[in-house]
Order: structure tokens, then C-alpha cells, then sequence
């Protein structure tokens, strides 16, 4: 084993010199989002009080590639080529002939693949004149990147940290105050939208969204930065993609699947779109798997339907699958997967049957992640470990078919931060709360009013 190869690194100069745009390959006119009044198309004007003209014209953009700007690239240098592994010590151990690579995305500063996103919006908002950003941030790993990128680039950053990963993770908001940001545990007391919903105490996304996004809209020279979602975010995520093409022609080798994690989208996209490119334009064979919480089922369980992107209404009615823009996730320790709806674009993938969608329980997916940490000895953060449960389930079903097959994952961001979820799970405390009907009932009730979706 020791002769066979298990990194395939790149070179500085082989980063993307563009980002991938997947709106030019999908079929038919793509679902636009509504303004929540006039229930008629949002204009991308209506995203210039909290977005710049940059992100916006990306946003909405019809073009297959978008370049990357010159100062992006070159901060990107301080953490991309991430590198490809080649997981044998797993594949070993499961006894499986499938060939299983990861993308490791836990290298960057801030140890996640948010940077790829947030590098960019704060190179947007500062050539715009924007002196401050606000944003939201569930496990933290958004918030992070955020007041990293916004230290490179001379802006002020406040961020709204969901309230349960407020507590859970101190040293996530200790990292962001480093970098000089200002974190608030969400709700917090600082805004309409937060003092409205203080019953929710451990919060969720959707009001730490509200929150940020309403200082953002107040204020003339703060703008909002979304670290999921939309579609300028999953844009600059596909720098994973794309290497992860590259290396694996290094390694010789096509994945007949590729697996990610799925809250907003943006980690599965990054990787997933430049390979959905190939499959939609020469008709390779691949699989797509989005793996998710079953405690905040969105893509498995949710309805498909106008919902608002926020809880308290402040953002445009956008075309997903959501379990209801009010709804508060329990506390479980994959923060960043805790978001009631899904990217439109992820979402659309999924109806179309491109992606296939699947939920695992807490106690199984941490399960995974110990099997996988003390074979490989990366520690994940806990939202990869939903993808390293899904692998693991195909690894197996390969060794059951007697099929040699190749897995691609999504190693999106390594568990340093996460070790209290890491005792509860090895001390047997670690819940299994699950999506039931009478909350799927009553999500359904609190849709707004909007066009039906077939």
C-alpha cells in the first residue's frame, strides 16, 4: 500500500482561471423568484439594497463561464489547489473494491470551503465602496470565512451565529473575532426581527438571515453576504469541481458517483456542477447523491413551493423545497445544515432527477464520520459526515455486488471545532430527533401565498 499513490495535488498555476455557470445547460426557462407583494418575477434591481451590482450581474448571468477577477484568484493562492485524496486505509477497512477519493476542502484558513464564496462577494462589495457586511452563520464555518475574507479586503464584518452553535461552538466565534468580527448569539435583542421570534432560543438560520439581512437593509454602506443558496454562491463554489476534474484525470480514473452534503447547496454544487456539466452536455452516466439531516429533511421531505429565503419575510419568494420558512430545526450538531429551504438551482436538479436526495439520523452519520476519522485521521466537521455516511452505504453496496466502483465525495470541512458533538456521540448521549408529519402539516399551512408550483 505504501507505493500507491493517495494525494494528487496541483500546481498554484492550475486554479480555475472561471467559475462554472450551470443556468446555461439546464433544460427549459429556470423558475424566477417572486416579489413577495406583486407575486410577479423580482426584478435583480430589488437586490441592490443589500447586494452589489457585481454579484447581482453574476446572479443572473446567461453565461457558461464567468472569469474570475485577478485579486480573487490571487487570494485563493492561499489555500487552492486543495487536495484529492485517494481513501485506501477506508477502502481497506470496508473490505470494498470501490475506489473512493475525497476533496479536501478543510485546508483553507478558516477550515471549510466557504472562502471560495466569501473571498469573492467581499472583492465585489469592496470594489462597490461597501465598508461593512453583515451575514448569518449556522455551525460558523460561514462566519468565519466572512470575517476572514472581509480582513483581506479592509471591511468591517457582524454576523448573526444561530443560537444552539452559538453555544456549542465558542471557539468558532472566538476564530471570527480574530479576524475582527463583531458576533452576535442569534435571535439576539439587536433587531426587529430577532426580538420577534426570542420564544425560538436556540434559533435557526432563517432568523439569523432575518437579522442580517435587515441591519444590512437600513444602513447605505452595509450590504449582506449570503455564505448558500443563490446562485452567484454556488458559482464560485465550482473551483472545487473543477480541480477535482483535473486530479482525477491524474489518477486516471472517472467517479461513477459523486456525493456532498446539502444545507443551502453550495458544497454539494461546488463539486457536483462541473461533473453535472459533463452529464447534461455528453451524456456521461454518473450518479449525484445529497445527503441531509433526517431532524431537517428538506430535499427528502419538504414540499416543493414559493417560500421566503428568511423567517420573518424580508427576502423574495424563492422556488424550493422547504419545510416551511418558520420552521426551527432541533439542535442537532450539523449547524450548517439546519436551513429550512435549498438553492432553487440544487432544488431543480433534484425534480429533474439529476440528484438523488437522502436523509440519515445523527447517531448514524457521526457513526460514519469515527469509522472514517480512524481510518483516514482527518476529523470531519458534522455536516461532511452525512456524504461520509452516504459513501460508506455505497462502498458496502459495491462490495456486495462484487462491482468496482468509483466514489467522489465532498470533504467540505474538518470537526476541529465540533469535538463536543464528537464526546456525545462517543458517551452515548447523542439524540435522534427526526422530521415528523405534524411538522410537515404544518409547514404546509404556513406557506405563503404564491403561484403553485407543479
Amino acid at each position: 500500500m505504501a507505493e500507491e499513490r493517495l494525494k494528487f495535488n496541483l500546481d498554484e498555476a492550475d486554479i480555475p482561471a472561471a467559475w462554472v455557470n450551470l443556468m446555461a445547460d439546464l433544460p427549459g426557462e429556470a423558475l424566477p423568484p417572486l416579489d413577495p407583494r406583486s407575486k410577479q418575477p423580482a426584478e435583480p434591481a430589488s437586490l441592490s439594497p443589500i447586494f452589489p451590482l457585481g454579484l447581482i450581474q453574476q446572479e443572473v448571468s446567461p453565461e457558461p463561464e464567468i472569469e474570475i477577477p485577478g485579486p480573487v484568484r490571487d487570494a485563493y493562492r492561499l489555500w487552492r489547489p486543495t487536495p484529492l485524496y485517494r481513501a485506501r486505509r477506508l477502502e481497506q477497512e470496508l473490505g470494498t473494491p470501490a475506489h473512493i477519493y475525497y476533496k479536501y476542502e478543510g485546508v483553507s484558513p478558516p477550515g471549510s470551503h466557504k472562502p471560495n464564496t466569501a473571498v469573492a462577494q467581499v472583492y465585489e462589495n469592496a470594489a462597490a465602496g461597501i465598508k461593512k457586511l453583515t451575514t448569518e452563520t449556522g455551525a460558523g464555518q460561514w462566519g468565519s470565512a466572512l470575517a476572514f475574507a472581509c480582513r483581506l479586503f479592509g471591511l468591517e464584518c457582524e454576523v448573526w451565529m444561530v443560537g444552539s452553535s452559538y453555544d456549542q461552538k465558542p471557539y468558532r466565534r472566538s476564530m471570527m473575532e480574530v479576524w475582527g468580527a463583531t458576533v452576535h448569539r442569534s435571535p439576539s435583542d439587536r433587531t426587529e426581527a430577532g426580538r420577534s421570534q426570542r420564544e425560538h432560543t436556540t434559533g435557526s438560520l432563517g432568523i439569523a438571515i432575518s437579522e442580517a439581512v435587515e441591519v444590512a437593509a437600513q444602513n447605505a454602506d452595509t450590504n449582506y453576504s449570503l455564505g448558500s443558496v443563490l446562485n452567484h454562491v454556488l458559482l464560485h463554489q465550482t473551483v472545487i469541481g473543477q480541480e477535482a476534474i483535473a486530479q482525477l484525470q491524474l489518477a486516471g480514473e472517472e467517479p461513477d458517483m459523486v456525493i456532498g452534503c446539502v444545507g443551502g447547496g453550495s458544497n454539494f454544487a461546488g463539486l457536483a456542477i462541473p461533473f453535472l456539466r459533463r452529464v447534461i452536455r455528453e451524456g456521461i452516466g454518473m450518479r449525484f447523491i445529497a445527503a441531509e439531516p433526517a431532524a431537517c429533511p428538506t430535499l427528502t421531505r419538504g414540499v416543493y413551493a414559493y417560500d421566503f429565503g428568511d423567517t420573518v419575510g424580508l427576502t423574495p419568494l424563492m422556488p424550493m423545497y422547504t419545510l416551511g420558512h418558520d420552521f426551527v430545526p432541533p439542535p442537532v450538531h450539523a449547524g450548517g445544515l439546519r436551513y429550512h429551504g435549498d438553492s432553487p438551482l440544487v432544488c431543480g436538479l433534484v425534480r429533474q432527477g439529476l440528484v438523488e436526495p437522502r436523509a440519515y439520523r445523527q447517531n448514524e452519520t457521526f457513526e460514519a464520520a469515527v469509522q472514517f476519522a480512524r481510518a483516514e485521521g482527518i476529523i470531519p466537521a458534522p455536516e461532511p459526515a452525512h456524504a461520509i455516511r452516504a459513501v460508506i452505504d455505497e462502498a458496502d453496496a459495491a462490495r456486495e455486488a462484487g462491482e468496482e466502483r468509483v466514489i467522489l465525495f465532498g470533504l467540505c470541512g474538518h470537526g476541529h471545532f465540533d469535538l463536543s458533538a464528537y464526546d456525545a456521540y462517543l458517551a452515548g448521549q447523542l439524540e435522534d430527533p427526526e422530521f415528523s408529519e405534524a411538522d410537515m402539516d404544518a409547514a404546509l399551512a404556513r406557506l405563503p401565498e404564491a403561484p403553485a408550483l407543479a
